[in-house]
């Protein structure tokens, strides 16, 4: 069994594990149990009744924080010419093309996320092995995949988060800083769960969202009281 730090088992103690929190008391409860030295990230799991295996049950979202999330987000893009030069000029840390692709195959992955002009793609594709993994893959679905170059980055480095569902049927994803207001998190929190109950496939039966736990870097999960977590209304998981 892993060691737990003082910092850690004295957290513990303020949490019941057998309650289940209003999303208020839980971001209260996790803010004030973050006393690490540096900034630790908020984060949000959430157990789906889904299987992943199947297609028409993969969740796959993104969503915009509108506290913003605390991270330095570092952004790559595939584009030329004057979509290259719009890239620049939004914040890009990375920009190329044929070239940008020998950096990526060579093994030097110096980025959060990935952005390509539709353009693009022939040279993207053969990256799949190598972004797909990662979850790094230009998705147009997901934005990322755009004429709109300067808009991706900007949002990208904005606040935007991209979720998407494990083999377990879980979500995870870190959505706030702890230094964040407490009111700052609460809307995070929100928007995200949001965003995944909006992303709900049709193919799913019975409840959608089991579970919803918030925890920072390094305290103890608090799990949510589940109707409080869905707006008011578990039905909303089932709906």
């Amino acid at each position: 069994m892993a060691h737990k730090g003082k910092r850690y088992t004295a957290a513990a103690k303020t949490v019941n594990p057998d309650q289940r929190y209003s999303l208020a008391e839980a971001v209260k409860l996790v803010k004030s149990n973050a006393k690490a030295k540096f900034d630790e990230t908020i984060e949000i799991a959430m157990n789906l009744g889904v299987d992943p295996r199947h297609a028409d049950q993969m969740v796959r979202g993104v969503v915009t924080m509108p506290s913003g999330t605390g991270k330095t987000v570092r952004v790559a893009v595939f584009a030329k010419g004057p979509k290259a030069e719009e890239a620049k000029k939004a914040g890009a840390d990375l920009v190329g093309a044929d070239d940008l692709a020998e950096i990526i195959t060579g093994g030097k992955i110096e980025f959060d996320r990935c952005i390509a002009t539709p353009d693009m793609m022939a040279v993207v594709g053969k990256l799949g092995k190598v972004l797909g993994p990662r979850g790094l893959m230009p998705n147009p679905k997901l934005g990322s995949v755009t004429m709109d170059v300067a808009g991706a980055v900007k949002a990208a480095k904005g606040g935007q988060v991209e979720f998407r569902v494990e083999k377990a049927g879980l979500i995870h994803a870190g959505i706030a800083k702890a230094s964040f207001t407490e009111e700052q998190i609460l809307a995070n929190v929100r928007a995200f769960i949001d965003a995944v109950l909006k992303a709900k496939p049709a193919g799913v039966k019975g409840h959608y969202v089991k579970k919803v736990a918030l925890s920072s870097t390094m305290g103890p999960g608090v799990r949510v009281e589940l109707n409080d977590a869905l707006g008011g209304g578990a039905e909303k998981a089932a709906a």
